[in-house]
C-alpha cells in the first residue's frame, strides 16, 4: 500500500540514525525484521535484496536475496514515528538468524511534541472537506521553533472502510497562468503520529503531522490532500496564511514531559 512516500527526505536531519546492524540473507529462506512501529518506507541499496511488507502486520518486513553471493549492500527503513533504521546486508547461504527484533529508538522532542498535542481539544475551525460520509479537518495548528504541527481529525461515517493511498501537503499557485504549468512546493512530513493505515467504517481517528515551518507567498495556497485507494473519496483541505497566523505557540518542552498544556 502506497503511503506518504515523501517521509524519507528529511528524517535524516532530525533523527539520529541507529548504529548500523548487519543482517544476513539467502535465496531460499526468508528473514524477518520486526519493528516496534508500522513501516512507512523502505529503501534498498541494491536489487539483490527483495523486500515485502505484510498488510495485517505493518511492523514486519520480509527480506530475501534475489541472487547469490552479491556484494554487501544496505537497507534503510523509516517507521511511522519518524525513526530511520539502517542495516548492512550481506549474503550467507545459511544465516544463523532469520528473525531480527529491532529495538525502538528513544523518543525525540519532535515526537514528544506531536504526541503531547494529539488529544488536545479543537483550537481552530474552517479547514474541512468531506465526501460520501468521509471527512477530514484540521482541528489545531501549533508551532515550536522551526516546526509546524497540524492536528488532523478523520471521521468515517460510512459503512465502507477508507484506505488512504496518498497523503500530501504542498504549496501551489492559486491560479494557473496561460500556457504554464502549476508550480508546486512539496512539504514533506518530518513526522506523523501512528498512521492507522485504514479508517474503519463508523470510526474516527486523530493524528498529528509535523512539517518545516513556512508561510504562504502571495498568489499561492497551502493544500492538504488525502486520496482514497481504489475509490473516489478524495479530500482536499485549503490552509490560508490567516489560519497559519492562528497557530498556537508551544513552550520549550523537555523530552521527558508527558503532555503539553
Amino acid at each position: 500500500m502506497k503511503q506518504l512516500i515523501f517521509f524519507l527526505l528529511l528524517c535524516v536531519t532530525l533523527f539520529r540514525v541507529q548504529a548500523q546492524t548487519t543482517i544476513s540473507i539467502t535465496t531460499d529462506k526468508t528473514s524477518s525484521l520486526v519493528f516496534s512501529n508500522p513501516i512507512l518506507h523502505v529503501d534498498r541499496g541494491a536489487k539483490a535484496i527483495l523486500v515485502q511488507g505484510i498488510k495485517d502486520a505493518p511492523h514486519i518486513l520480509l527480506v530475501k536475496a534475489a541472487t547469490k553471493n552479491f556484494s554487501e549492500t544496505n537497507l534503510s527503513v523509516v517507521t511511522v514515528d519518524g525513526s530511520l533504521y539502517s542495516f548492512a546486508v550481506r549474503y550467507h547461504s545459511q544465516p544463523e538468524e532469520q528473525v531480527y527484533h529491532v529495538a525502538a529508538k528513544k523518543s525525540s522532542p519532535l515526537q514528544n511534541y506531536a504526541t503531547g498535542i494529539l488529544d488536545n481539544p479543537r483550537t481552530i475551525n474552517g479547514i474541512r472537506d468531506s465526501k460520501w460520509d468521509m471527512a477530514a479537518e484540521i482541528t489545531g495548528i501549533y508551532v515550536q521553533s522551526d516546526i509546524l504541527y497540524f492536528q488532523l481529525h478523520l471521521t468515517n461515517n460510512s459503512p465502507i472502510d477508507f484506505e488512504p493511498e496518498l497523503m500530501r501537503l504542498f504549496i501551489r499557485d492559486r491560479k494557473k497562468a496561460k500556457r504554464t504549468a502549476l508550480q508546486e512546493q512539496e512539504l514533506p512530513p518530518l513526522l506523523v503520529t501512528a498512521n492507522p493505515g485504514v479508517i474503519k467504517a463508523m470510526t474516527s481517528y486523530t493524528m498529528v503531522i509535523a512539517v518545516q515551518k513556512v508561510t504562504i507567498p502571495d498568489a499561492k495556497q497551502m493544500l492538504f490532500q488525502l486520496m482514497e485507494k481504489n475509490g473516489g473519496r478524495h479530500l482536499q483541505l485549503k490552509i490560508s496564511n490567516k489560519k497559519l497566523m492562528q497557530s498556537i505557540l508551544l513552550p520549550d518542552y523537555a523530552a521527558k514531559s508527558n503532555s503539553i498544556p
